[in-house]
């Protein structure tokens, strides 16, 4: 696979520094019961890496100190974690916002028969990946019948609440462009979005939030290999919008790896970027209890132009 990253730290990208830490976002492995081109993390099934029961604890510890306000749970499938539901359960019960970053297929493993349930029970906000509203498209991106899964997995949600406005069970969807173009205007595809599953599936949701790809490990390696990849970075950098530079992810968030390392963000993780001591040691759950993250400068390269672009990028969506 070819490597973006020496090309990355080429590009120049505004400083910026870090706020209030309220959001911790944890990587609980890269094993997945897909495939995805766009996947930054090049996850599936043959992966092994998982977060362990003892960086599970150091979790639990960080979230009972109360500055985290949002647990953002993510692989892979985090839910393939064996210590994914304790995990869920013991920050539910301190009170703090669950958020699980589903790909929907995976309500169809055969182990995963009551995850539904489970999820409303301890009203975990579900952000699922669906790359498109189209059968082909989404097929295309992330396997034949994928599609079909995402709709029976949708419908399940339904049944038990999430989307409906009333519940408080919260359905938000993403949607990744299919190749090296910027995600069209959230709200107007919203609109058709929901009226298309609405009419055809029955389906309804939250929120559609839009996520642009960034140019790294695996589709980075497909942009290298197509000759693409300076075309998408001039994209990028060309549709720079500096107010984005106010709300980005990396502010307020800290990403863990299933290791336990501390990045400014999940695609920092990606690229090896970790936040580091005085020392220059990379920094562990266990440093986020005696120190303090707040006005430390944030790690950047090319690769955050792809946050910063036209409405802007985020985990949660559309900055703008």
């Amino acid at each position: 696979m070819l490597d973006t990253t020496p090309h990355l730290k080429k590009i120049d990208f505004p400083p910026l520094q870090r706020s209030v830490l309220h959001q911790l976002q944890v990587n609980l492995g890269y094993r997945c019961n897909l495939s995805c081109t766009h996947c930054h993390v090049n996850a599936g099934p043959k992966r092994t890496e998982m977060m362990d029961q003892q960086n599970i604890e150091w979790v639990i510890r960080v979230l009972e100190q109360g500055e985290i306000q949002q647990l953002d749970l993510t692989g892979g499938a985090p839910e393939m974690n064996p210590h994914f539901r304790s995990l869920v359960e013991a920050a539910s019960a301190l009170g703090i916002q669950v958020i699980d970053r589903c790909n929907l297929a995976i309500l169809e493993e055969p182990e995963q028969h009551d995850l539904a349930q489970f999820l409303a029970d301890h009203r975990v906000e579900v952000v699922a990946s669906m790359p498109c509203y189209l059968q082909e498209n989404v097929d295309a991106q992330r396997g034949k019948g994928t599609f079909d899964a995402n709709i029976r997995g949708l419908q399940q949600l339904n049944q038990l609440g999430y989307g409906d406005p009333e519940s408080g069970r919260i359905l938000n969807l993403v949607y990744n462009p299919q190749g090296a173009t910027l995600p069209p205007p959230q709200a107007s595809l919203e609109l058709d979005y929901k009226r298309v599953l609405e009419e055809q599936y029955g389906v309804c949701f939250n929120r559609l939030l839009t996520i642009a790809n960034l140019p790294i490990h695996r589709f980075g390696s497909v942009l290298l290999s197509k000759g693409e990849f300076e075309g998408y970075m001039e994209l990028l950098q060309s549709s720079h919008q500096s107010q984005n530079l106010e709300t980005v992810m990396c502010r307020n968030l800290v990403s863990v790896d299933w290791q336990g390392t501390l990045y400014d963000c999940d695609f920092n993780q990606m690229l090896k970027m970790p936040l580091r001591s005085e020392a220059s040691h990379p920094l562990h759950l266990r440093d986020l209890l005696t120190h303090s993250l707040q006005q430390r400068p944030i790690q950047v390269a090319g690769h955050c132009y792809g946050c910063t672009a036209g409405q802007g990028s985020s985990c949660g969506g559309a900055l703008g």
